[in-house]
């Protein structure tokens, strides 16, 4: 009975993931990944990859580090610099909106707080920094989580055929992906569903959009009269400097293309990883105010910042 209430055993879920994962790679396309993780995890009533989430957050960061040898310094700074105020626009336009509209809503404050930060900057990211300083409680925690989620997975399937249906090209669509898309690993799954130069444009952006991470927490940390003291993130860090690697160094062919076809994998992975987390209690909590707001302020930015895109770039 109890391994019933449980869910599966770890040798049954290392078997269903060592069966599914290397077709998944094979396929090579994330939002299938996502698709097939989600769907094992729901039927089983389980996560079927322990330790999912800190799995699914390595592979992805690794992956971003080694897709930075397909970049340049040159490319990194251009990107950067062109798109930096319109970043800065969404982030901050994104967290004043959402705040009114979880007041307006009468949502608590700290699902307000949640759900307005994971949708300006950086999704899951944010919206589990942010937890402990805030004191939010673990269902609050879990609905922004599983929202957050879903919407992710509307935006990879939905994304693509959009960009194709308004002939975005391959800066515009990156751009729209880095803008408005919660996590990391949804922005660049789907841009690269969309082309090599898409990927390589969203993925610089959204790490940048990833660094208001840093201001947010520690004015929440002051608010709440805790340590403020916040680090950059690691990986941005090995980001930027393989992404600079290239322009002093003639890099050979094959360590190029064995690191793409590695990023693409561990794109692949994450994101199984990631589908692998929600379960049906998971599902059942959403409900109330908390969703009602996500859904309104990501319906309001998507279409606003596609729109900028298509009439700006």
């Amino acid at each position: 009975m109890s391994n019933v209430q449980g869910g599966l055993s770890a040798t049954v879920k290392i078997s269903i993931t060592a069966v599914a994962l290397p077709l998944l790679i094979f396929i090579g396309n994330p939002a299938i990944a996502l698709l097939v993780g989600s769907a094992l995890s729901l039927m089983a009533n389980t996560q079927v990859v322990p330790n999912s989430s800190k799995l699914g957050k390595y592979a992805l960061q690794t992956a971003i580090i080694l897709l930075g040898l397909k970049l340049n310094a040159a490319m990194l700074i251009r990107i950067s610099a062109d798109y930096s105020l319109m970043v800065t626009v969404y982030v901050l336009a994104t967290l004043i909106i959402g705040f009114a509209i979880g007041r307006f809503l009468r949502n608590d404050d700290v699902s307000n707080q949640l759900i307005s930060g994971g949708t300006a900057i950086c999704g899951g990211t944010t919206i589990a920094s942010l937890s402990p300083i805030i004191q939010a409680r673990p269902d609050q925690t879990a609905v922004a989580l599983t929202l957050v989620f879903l919407l992710n997975a509307i935006a990879l399937f939905a994304y693509p055929y959009i960009g194709h249906l308004f002939e975005l090209t391959q800066e515009q669509f990156g751009v729209w992906c880095a803008l408005s898309i919660h996590d990391t690993a949804s922005v660049v799954a789907t841009a690269f569903l969309y082309g090599e130069e898409s990927g390589a444009v969203a993925t610089t952006l959204k790490l940048g959009r990833t660094l208001w991470l840093i201001p947010l927490i520690v004015v929440a940390s002051i608010m709440a009269n805790q340590d403020s003291r916040v680090k950059v993130p690691v990986f941005v860090l090995l980001f930027v400097l393989s992404a600079t690697t290239g322009s002093f160094i003639a890099l050979p062919e094959w360590l190029v293309s064995g690191a793409d076809s590695m990023s693409k994998a561990l794109l692949v992975f994450a994101l199984y990883c990631i589908g692998t987390d929600i379960t049906r209690s998971t599902v059942r909590q959403l409900r109330g105010a908390t969703v009602v707001q996500g859904i309104i302020l990501w319906s309001i930015a998507a279409p606003a910042t596609l729109a900028a895109v298509y009439f700006t770039i």
